[in-house]
Protein backbone atom coordinates (compact mmCIF):
# COMPACT_ATOMS: atom_id res chain seq x y z
CA UNK A 1 0.00 0.00 0.00
CA UNK A 2 1.39 3.43 -1.27
CA UNK A 3 0.38 6.37 0.26
CA UNK A 4 -0.41 9.46 -2.41
CA UNK A 5 2.16 11.95 -3.00
CA UNK A 6 2.18 15.56 -0.60
CA UNK A 7 1.30 18.45 -2.66
CA UNK A 8 1.83 22.22 -2.11
CA UNK A 9 -0.97 24.44 -2.31
CA UNK A 10 -0.29 28.24 -3.14
CA UNK A 11 -3.05 30.67 -2.00
CA UNK A 12 -3.65 33.98 -2.10
CA UNK A 13 -6.54 35.55 -0.38
CA UNK A 14 -8.01 38.64 -0.91
CA UNK A 15 -10.20 40.93 0.97
CA UNK A 16 -10.13 42.33 4.63
CA UNK A 17 -7.73 39.90 5.86
CA UNK A 18 -4.87 41.97 7.24
CA UNK A 19 -4.80 43.16 10.86
CA UNK A 20 -7.90 40.56 11.66
CA UNK A 21 -6.24 37.42 13.49
CA UNK A 22 -6.71 35.58 9.96
CA UNK A 23 -3.39 34.24 9.68
CA UNK A 24 -3.26 32.95 13.45
CA UNK A 25 -6.68 31.11 12.02
CA UNK A 26 -5.82 29.64 8.89
CA UNK A 27 -2.14 28.62 10.74
CA UNK A 28 -4.66 26.82 13.28
CA UNK A 29 -6.73 25.32 10.75
CA UNK A 30 -3.70 23.67 9.09
CA UNK A 31 -1.97 22.67 12.04
CA UNK A 32 -5.38 20.87 12.92
CA UNK A 33 -5.33 18.88 9.44
CA UNK A 34 -1.81 18.01 10.00
CA UNK A 35 -0.11 20.43 7.18
CA UNK A 36 2.96 22.38 7.20
CA UNK A 37 3.76 25.83 5.60
CA UNK A 38 2.96 29.42 6.55
CA UNK A 39 0.81 32.56 6.05
CA UNK A 40 1.93 35.87 5.27
CA UNK A 41 1.02 39.31 4.70
CA UNK A 42 1.62 40.78 1.44
CA UNK A 43 2.42 45.10 1.09
CA UNK A 44 -0.81 44.49 -1.18
CA UNK A 45 -3.26 43.38 1.26
CA UNK A 46 -3.57 39.98 0.81
CA UNK A 47 -2.46 37.17 2.40
CA UNK A 48 -0.38 34.42 0.81
CA UNK A 49 -0.63 31.25 2.05
CA UNK A 50 1.47 27.98 1.36
CA UNK A 51 -0.07 24.44 2.51
CA UNK A 52 2.03 21.27 2.13
CA UNK A 53 1.07 17.64 2.70
CA UNK A 54 -2.02 14.84 1.73
CA UNK A 55 -4.08 16.36 -1.02
CA UNK A 56 -7.37 16.32 0.72
CA UNK A 57 -5.97 18.17 3.79
CA UNK A 58 -5.20 20.73 1.56
CA UNK A 59 -8.02 20.82 -0.06
CA UNK A 60 -9.91 21.23 3.05
CA UNK A 61 -8.17 23.98 3.77
CA UNK A 62 -8.78 25.71 0.55
CA UNK A 63 -12.49 25.18 1.39
CA UNK A 64 -11.89 26.60 4.76
CA UNK A 65 -10.21 29.67 3.69
CA UNK A 66 -13.27 30.12 1.06
CA UNK A 67 -16.05 29.36 3.55
CA UNK A 68 -16.89 32.88 5.04
CA UNK A 69 -16.33 31.20 8.91
CA UNK A 70 -12.54 32.87 9.03
CA UNK A 71 -12.07 36.47 10.39
CA UNK A 72 -11.99 39.16 8.71
CA UNK A 73 -13.75 38.98 5.20
CA UNK A 74 -12.57 37.32 2.33
CA UNK A 75 -13.43 38.14 -1.27
CA UNK A 76 -11.93 35.73 -3.37
CA UNK A 77 -8.94 32.96 -3.03
CA UNK A 78 -7.11 32.26 -5.90
CA UNK A 79 -5.15 29.07 -5.57
CA UNK A 80 -2.45 26.87 -7.91
CA UNK A 81 -1.63 23.02 -6.85
CA UNK A 82 1.87 22.05 -6.98
CA UNK A 83 4.04 19.18 -6.02
CA UNK A 84 5.32 19.77 -2.67
CA UNK A 85 8.57 21.28 -2.60
CA UNK A 86 11.48 21.21 0.10
CA UNK A 87 9.91 20.28 3.18
CA UNK A 88 8.54 22.74 5.06
CA UNK A 89 8.81 22.96 9.25
CA UNK A 90 5.41 23.04 11.23
CA UNK A 91 3.68 26.06 9.95
CA UNK A 92 4.50 29.99 10.59
CA UNK A 93 2.98 33.13 10.54
CA UNK A 94 5.02 35.58 8.53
Amino acid sequence: MSAEPDVRLNAWVHGHVQGVGFRWWTRSRALELGLTGFASNRPDGRVYVVAQGPRAACERLLELLRGGDTPGSVDTVVADWADAGEQIPGFTER
